[in-house]
């Protein structure tokens, strides 16, 4: 069993929770992932590293509530325990000679960055850091970016902090403003993830993203998590679990990634309403 040693609401929907588990704290790096299981008939969800402390074997963990798993996740509390805690599985973030980085983060996807962002600091590289959100009430992990950030932009869709509008506006306006960079890592929804990519594609930087297709064991065994990629002109499939989840962003194809995903949202939406229903009638009961 792997103890919860540490909870913090970010917000109303985002929960950071500490894991004690020192074998996976041992050896997680940035752009790795872990797969757990709340009990032993839960379904297994993969959640990235979002830290990790080799001392005290911590691993971090950040989620938004969105379906009956998470929301089963947020529920735990300090001294609760979860069924299964696997990894680190994927492979690391390559960061080998980037030395100038632009790291944009959208939304719960910022939670996935701010390691890579982190490592990169402390590997010597410079690294300016745009983040975005819905709104001001969203906002999260503003403090751990600005203290890794040579520079941090910050947007909401809604203007209600830091600039108005999409990750988008401030990477083109550094760009076209003659900034130089290695390479870009967006991290983030499918959607803000291929519009990054389509702007930074004019000036021919390399982007990474990272993807959280639908996955399932994480080792490749199941085929849940494959993405097409073209290469060389012609179509190839990868599994995210074994093959990333980093990969070049200008081979991914977006709109099959989004498509896949979106199968069982019906699904998913019933099962948190269930969810749901189940609590509300435990705590009447209760009450």
């Amino acid at each position: 069993m792997y103890s919860i040693i540490y909870k913090k609401r970010l917000n109303d929907f985002v929960t950071e929770l500490h894991i004690h588990a020192p074998l996976v704290a041992k050896k997680a790096k940035a752009g790795q992932f872990i797969i757990l299981r709340v009990t032993e008939d839960a379904e297994r969800i993969p959640l990235t590293v979002a830290g990790a402390d080799a001392q005290t074997g911590a691993v971090s963990i950040i989620f938004q509530t969105v379906g009956a798993t998470t929301l089963a996740l947020s529920r735990l509390e300090v001294g609760d325990s979860l069924s299964d805690f696997v990894g680190p599985l994927g492979k690391p973030t390559e960061l080998d000679g980037v030395k100038r980085a632009l790291v944009v983060g959208g939304g719960v996807g910022c939670a996935i960055a701010l390691p890579i962002a982190r490592a990169l600091k402390e590997a010597g590289c410079r690294v300016i850091s745009v983040i975005g959100f819905r709104s001001r009430e969203l906002v999260i992990l503003e403090r751990e970016f600005s203290e890794i950030s040579d520079e941090l932009h910050i947007v909401t869709d809604d203007g209600s902090y830091g600039q108005r509008g999409n990750v988008c506006l401030p990477v083109e306006a550094l760009l076209s403003g003659g900034a130089v960079f290695d390479r870009v890592f967006a991290i983030g929804p499918l959607v803000m993830m291929k519009y990054t990519v389509l702007t930074v594609k004019p000036y021919e930087i390399p982007i990474t993203v990272s993807m959280n297709p639908i996955m399932i064991d994480g080792t490749g065994m199941c085929g849940g998590c494959r993405l097409s990629l073209i290469e060389d002109g012609r179509r190839v499939m990868k599994f995210a679990c074994v093959d990333g989840p980093d990969f070049d962003g200008y081979a991914v194809d977006f709109d099959e990634a989004a498509s896949r995903l979106g199968a069982y949202t019906d699904f998913e939406r019933h099962a948190y309403g269930e969810a749901c229903n189940l609590i509300k009638k435990g705590e009447a009961q209760n009450g």
